[in-house]
């Protein structure tokens, strides 16, 4: 075999000439490295090589469980504290947890979709790790890769913590998934367990604690076991001096190796079983080598899990941790626009200005209140930054202070805004654009679309002037006049939008005011999509949807000149468009080539008529709790049968997959999935798959070739019996596309400052081929390198690398978006992936912060409500550490006070009094990079650290056994 480059762009062979399966099956099947025998075993092996606990619901628990289970039981912790924080009582949702009880109890309950997204972001990151690196031993603890596994996890710590500190949440949680899941395996995968453990391993998590008496490269560990039951293989003398092992694995034959003696991991697909000494060690389920240590292992799993969050909850604080979470108080949308700000926009910026005036001044405080807010203005030349806030009066003030200056020619940098903001916005989300000028980056449509597509955002189009109107700017203090948005520039926007499932409101800037009612009632929370169209170009169609109970403020939008329209409701009463005063439509306003409705409440099917020879745009939305989420994936057959959620876009013509998630309700079920062309009625019904926990596996035999949109209908058993056989219907607003493209990407994803990171890629085309376009773009314009064409050959796939570099001032915590795109010979096909790596400082501070006792002053009586106690304590974070950020109050009912020593700023110095009746407190403390310090103190007699502060002597006993304490165990 020659040598030759594998998809991770490591040598080939690995260092010291070794062949391992690892470096087989990273050989990209194209690469002309791979000899057809080997190329048979990946393809066979791969599939089934994923292994850990089970991935999809079963007898025994599995990664999705482990992970969700921890999360609920720590947003429940943190909801608890802010709550009694606030001084309100809080009351704990009944076992077991769900996601939409769980934001109920939180006093969040619109942020049941947001919770639902977060939680499946990370399981789904989770379980790619079986997917993408399953024959990595680090990413398993496999083949007693300890130091290696728990590298992984704690430099994924570190860039968890950074981009909460950032509110960069998306790139948190992504993080997160991937270092839970070695963490959950290690219980597995080792013998820690076996060794009579009941709690996690602390060092773990990490990087100066003691993990624990590792095998040696040469020591025996385990025996032949004979059949599937291997209980006791593991040596006696492992065991007695407490030796930490983990158990090997392969999958090829001929290239499945182990040192003498060791032992395996176990279980049909593992090769290394049938070597002396044969069986293994694994607990992933009851069925396995070690399954009747499954449960045990998985509970030690599930708290594992939720230590490493309570670490991450701690570094970032409640309210922070819950926003990556999904979880707020109030609406779970951001609200957000992008806005030119030349000197004609001043009209625009002044009418921004009103709408964000009057949507926070009255959702402030309800549940409409947007969790986010997100400003992107642009120009020419320049556009950004990215401006996000959770303040809303920091947004109106920022909202306030733009001004309309500047000019040029006419086109301006719209799209460079736009895709900053796709980039930065929570997915789900709805952007605004204002502008009266074309694109003069047009070049970025298709990544726009893709980044769309990705993050499932609605993006509506506020234009003005677009025909030929005036268009002010000043330059050189000399008016001059250009002409506005032609038909075809405006056109761009108008794909856009309906690619997104928005609108393009095209009115006069006297009439702009009007128009951006649009967006306080996009903000309104609980908002659902019931039915969305386009026919471009216009013809009469009729379009059906289904009203449930739990729908309020039903109302559609429509865009176009010229457009007739007959409304039908469920009873049969019907509404012309030109009838005023009829009885279907409650309210109704026009604005340019805007109309809105506001439809009479009536629950079952109705039918819209449209009819126009111009283009037009149909939505349908409404308020409801019940909604749904979906990610399209990849199936994973075999023994531990997965998927892996696609980061690209599906293949055209051939069978797909999508995993549906229903939020706002326990009881809903999905009875269908159907993909529905945009352009036309076919639809494509799947095959649905429940998976519990809300969740559904569609399997669907073909993925339209043409744009298409999803639509699910289903059963709410919550409903009276009465309306029992009404099903509700919600539908996608965006518009996807396939493709005859396959293109994949990996690579680490944390990017280090000053350093160049490579990401390899390939691509793949069922079509034609010959040569395809290549553009590669990301969203915090750092320098890169990329090929711009390679050539394909149909069947076989070619490989390329785009290098980056981030600047070294570049701050921990900042995330990119990289797309890389490939388009076919006269651009009939095109395809993308979308990236999201984490930008991260070389970290050398692992140590947490102390704290020291200053003095202790107390006159308690017996009546301990008639006095009080006082603590003084000086906080820092040693010699070598970054320096304390934040000192907060874990426990206690006193008051806190801190201070910056004089002339150090290292040292925080706290002072804390408290009633008598209150004896115990607990400070936490973290530093710049996330360590987190916990220091307890107490009054009562009968712990470790009580005193009696009847004598000095006493008060000195009480100060050396605090002392000693913090120096024992300084966490909590």
């Amino acid at each position: 075999m020659n040598e030759g480059m594998r998809e991770d762009c490591g040598p080939w062979p690995a260092e010291g000439g070794k062949l391992t399966s690892a470096d087989v099956c990273l050989l990209s099947p194209g690469s002309g490295v791979m000899s057809s025998g080997l190329a048979v075993w990946c393809l066979l092996l791969l599939p089934t090589g994923a292994h850990g606990f089970g991935i999809l619901p079963g007898k025994s628990l599995n990664h999705l469980e482990i992970t969700e289970s921890a999360i609920l039981d720590t947003a429940v912790r943190a909801c608890r504290a802010l709550a009694h924080a606030d001084g309100a009582g809080f009351t704990s949702p009944a076992r077991p947890f769900t996601a939409q009880a769980v934001a109920a109890a939180c006093d969040a309950p619109k942020s049941a979709k947001s919770f639902g997204h977060a939680i499946t972001s990370i399981t789904l990151r989770n379980i790619r790790v079986d997917i993408r690196h399953a024959l990595n031993a680090s990413f398993h603890f496999d083949d007693e890769m300890f130091v290696q596994g728990r590298r992984i996890i704690t430099e994924g710590i570190g860039v968890v913590k950074a981009s909460n500190k950032a509110g960069n949440f998306e790139a948190a949680r992504q993080k997160l998934g991937e270092i839970l899941h070695p963490l959950q395996d290690f219980y597995s995968h080792s013998n820690w367990v076996e060794l009579g453990n009941t709690v996690p391993n602390p060092g773990l998590i990490r990087p100066d604690a003691h993990l624990g008496n590792m095998a040696d490269e040469g020591r025996a560990t385990c025996r032949s076991c004979d059949g599937d039951d291997c209980r006791g293989n593991i040596l006696e003398d492992v065991i007695e001096e407490r030796v930490l092992t983990s158990g090997y694995f392969g999958v090829v034959p001929f290239l499945s190796t182990k040192p003498k003696r060791k032992c395996s991991h176990g279980g049909a697909v593992d090769q290394t079983s049938t070597i002396e000494p044969k069986g293994g060690i694994n607990k992933d389920t009851f069925d396995s080598s070690h399954g009747h240590l499954h449960a045990e292992a998985a509970n030690v799993a599930i708290t594992a899990t939720s230590e490493l969050l309570e670490d991450l909850r701690a570094a970032a604080g409640d309210r922070p941790f819950l926003q990556m979470m999904g979880i707020s108080k109030g609406s779970s949308k951001a609200l957000c626009f992008v806005i030119d700000t030349t000197g004609s926009m001043s009209d625009d910026i002044e009418a921004v200005r009103t709408v964000t005036s009057s949507i926070i001044d009255h959702s402030v405080g309800t549940d409409d209140e947007p969790s986010l807010y997100i400003l992107v203005p642009f120009n020419d030349p320049e556009f950004g930054p990215l401006i996000k806030t959770t303040d809303p009066n920091v947004f109106k003030n920022v909202i306030n202070s733009l001004s309309a200056t500047g000019g040029g020619d006419t086109a301006e940098l719209s799209l460079s805004g736009l895709q900053l903001a796709l980039s930065g916005a929570p997915s789900n989300s709805e952007i605004f654009l204002f502008t009266d000028a074309p694109a003069k980056d047009k070049q970025l449509k298709s990544t726009v679309i893709a980044l769309i597509e990705r993050t499932q955002t609605v993006v509506n189009f506020l234009i003005t002037d677009s025909t030929v109107i005036s268009r002010r700017r000043r330059s050189d203090d000399v008016q001059q006049r250009h002409r506005g948005i032609t038909a075809s520039d405006a056109q761009l926007y108008r794909d856009l939008a309906q690619a997104s499932g928005g609108q393009v409101i095209e009115v006069t800037k006297s009439e702009l005011p009007v128009a951006t009612s649009i967006i306080t009632e996009s903000s309104s929370s609980s908002l659902v999509t019931i039915l969305q169209a386009a026919r471009s170009p216009g013809k009469a169609d009729n379009f059906s949807f289904i009203v449930d109970e739990t729908v309020i403020n039903l109302t559609v939008y429509i865009t176009g000149r010229a457009v007739t329209f007959t409304l039908i409701s469920p009873k049969g009463e019907s509404q012309q468009s030109t009838d005023t005063t009829g009885p279907l439509i409650t309210a109704s306003q026009s604005v340019g080539n805007f109309k809105t409705l506001r439809l009479k409440r009536e629950v079952g099917l109705w039918e819209m008529r449209m009819a126009s020879t111009n283009p037009y745009t149909l939505k349908v939305i409404g308020q409801s709790p019940i909604d749904f989420l979906f990610d399209f994936v990849e199936a994973s057959q075999g023994p531990f049968t997965g998927f892996d959620a696609l980061d690209t876009r599906p293949r055209a013509g051939v069978s797909g997959s999508l995993l549906v998630s229903l939020t706002g309700s326990d009881s809903a079920t999905l009875t269908e999935v159907a993909l529905i062309e945009s352009a036309g009625s076919e639809e494509i019904k799947g095959v649905v798959e429940p998976q519990g926990s809300g969740r559904f596996l569609v399997q669907v035999d073909r993925i339209p070739s043409v744009e298409f949109v999803v639509r699910v209908k289903g059963q709410n058993g919550s409903v009276s019996s009465r309306a029992s056989s009404i099903i509700f219907q919600r539908q996608s607003p965006i518009n996807f596309r396939a493709s005859n493209l396959t293109i994949t990407a990996d690579s680490n994803s944390i990017l280090v400052p000053g350093t160049p990171f490579s990401v390899p890629f390939s691509v793949m085309t069922n079509g034609t081929g010959g040569n395809f376009t290549i553009r590669a773009t990301n969203n915090q314009r750092f320098d890169s390198t990329s090929p711009t064409s390679l050539f394909l050959e149909t069947g076989n796939s070619t490989n390329g690398t785009v290098t980056l570099s981030a600047p070294l001032n570049t701050p921990s915590g900042t995330d990119v978006t990289l797309t890389i795109e490939a388009e076919a010979p006269g651009g009939e096909d095109t395809n993308y992936v979308v990236m999201l790596f984490s930008i991260v400082n070389t970290v050398t501070d692992f140590t947490q912060p102390v704290c020291q006792i200053l003095s202790v002053q107390s006159k308690c009586s017996e009546n301990c409500s008639l006095s009080t106690w006082e603590l003084s304590v000086r906080v820092t974070d040693g010699a070598e550490g970054t320096g304390v950020e934040r000192v907060s109050l874990r426990q206690g009912n006193g008051t806190m006070n801190t201070s910056l020593a004089a002339g150090n700023e290292n040292i925080t110095l706290v002072s804390y009094s408290a009633s008598c009746c209150a004896p115990d407190m607990e400070l936490l403390v973290v530093d710049r990079v996330g360590n987190v310090g916990s220091c307890f103190y107490t009054l009562r007699e009968d712990s470790p650290a009580a005193i009696s502060l009847s004598t000095k002597v006493t008060q000195s006993l009480f100060l050396l056994l605090s002392m000693v304490l913090l120096v024992l165990n300084p966490l909590h």
